[in-house]
Parts: C-alpha cells; sequence; structure tokens
C-alpha cells in the first residue's frame, strides 16, 4: 500500500483501510485541532520522532481496556488499602503531558516534541484532551493524558513519581470512565505493562464498532 502525503492546506485522511501492514497510513500535515480531532474519530493518531515529517497511524489489530475491566493485581489492591487515594481531573494537563515527556526521554526516547506539547494543549483548552493526576497521601504519584471525544478515551502516555503511580492514575480514571457509560480505552499499541492491567487486542472492525457506538 502507497503511503498517502497530506499538505497542510487540506484537511483530510485516506481510508484507513488502505494503511500499511505495520499501521502506517500517511505522512505529513499538520497538528492543528481540526486534524487531531479528525483524525481520532476515525482511529487514526500522530507518532513520530523529533526531526521527522508528522507521520499517521491506524493499526489494523487494534490494543484497548474495555472500561471496567482494568485489572488490579492483589498486591496493587493492597497497596491501595494502605494510602490514601485521590484522582484529579485536568488540574495541571500542560505538567502531566511534560512529566510524560521528561520520563520517557530519560529512559527510551520519545515522540512528546515541543509540537506535540503545544498541539494537545491547544486541545486541552477546548475541552477535548484530559490528563488525570493521581494523588498517594497527599503527594503526587502519576498521571496520565489523552485525548476524549464522545465516549472515547485515546490514551497517550502515562508516567509514575511514586512507586504504582501510573497505575493509580489508570485504575482512577477506567472508574470514572466506567461510571460515565464510556465503550473504551484505546491504548493504541500493546505493551506488557498495559496487558497486565486488562489490555485486549480486537480487530480493526471490533474496533470501529466501538468507536462508532461512542462517538
Amino acid at each position: 500500500m502507497p503511503v498517502f502525503r497530506l499538505d497542510r492546506d487540506s484537511v483530510w485522511f485516506p481510508d484507513p483501510a488502505l494503511a500499511e501492514e505495520n499501521g502506517l497510513l500517511a505522512v505529513g500535515g499538520d497538528l492543528s485541532p481540526e486534524r487531531l480531532l479528525l483524525a481520532y474519530s476515525h482511529g487514526i493518531f500522530p507518532w513520530y520522532n523529533e526531526g521527522e515529517p508528522i507521520l499517521w497511524w491506524c493499526p489494523r489489530e487494534r490494543f484497548i481496556i474495555r472500561p471496567g475491566e482494568v485489572h488490579i493485581s492483589r498486591s496493587m489492591k493492597k497497596y491501595m488499602k494502605k494510602h490514601r487515594l485521590e484522582l484529579r481531573l485536568n488540574e495541571d494537563f500542560a505538567g502531566t503531558m511534560h512529566r510524560c515527556r521528561k520520563k520517557r526521554e530519560f529512559r527510551e526516547g520519545t515522540w512528546i516534541t515541543d509540537e506535540m506539547e503545544a498541539a494537545y494543549g491547544r486541545l486541552s483548552g477546548m475541552g477535548y484532551a484530559l490528563s488525570a493526576e493521581a494523588y498517594a497521601d497527599g503527594v503526587r504519584a502519576g498521571g496520565l493524558y489523552g485525548v476524549c471525544l464522545g465516549h472515547c478515551f485515546f490514551g497517550e502516555s502515562m508516567y509514575s513519581d511514586l512507586e504504582n503511580g501510573s497505575k493509580l492514575a489508570l485504575i482512577g480514571l477506567d472508574r470514572l470512565l466506567s461510571a460515565n457509560s464510556f465503550r473504551m480505552i484505546d491504548c493504541q499499541f500493546p505493551t506488557d505493562h498495559l496487558e497486565s492491567m486488562g489490555g485486549i487486542r480486537i480487530t480493526y472492525e471490533e474496533y470501529t464498532e466501538l468507536l462508532n457506538g461512542g462517538l
């Protein structure tokens, strides 16, 4: 399949079914709110490294968590009983996203560039991006951020400052999304960490059914 080239003057995407086997669909364009919202509404997301053109992905096999089905291990349950926990939404979106960037840069490098921080900051200001900050005994433990459209949450990244911090943020957000009848937490690409917390692989057809029913 060809990789489609986008320009900045028109906001569109090719049919996601035309993505390459690895999920790469298109290159170029920009990170304007209009383009990002169009992308997420079709299960497409940007992922690229500093210095590269913007790469747009739409994997055929999708990796999600169904709200209300996050797995909490026995050790995590014990941890949660021992601490006073609190979840705050959008308390510090910019700070949460930047912490995600710094943690990843330290470990393995990151796709969260200055351009990405600015773009998702604009979405946050419009009410389409959300951060969740977890606190344990009054201390900020970790957080995550993503895009929220209708009853679908598209997770982008998470971080921990304290032990289990990112898990606390995901568990707290999952409970909130489940209580509000969300259809899915899109995890984009599979990881062992998210799989251990309830992430499952589904077909693109199952994914689009959840997506269309949630928007």
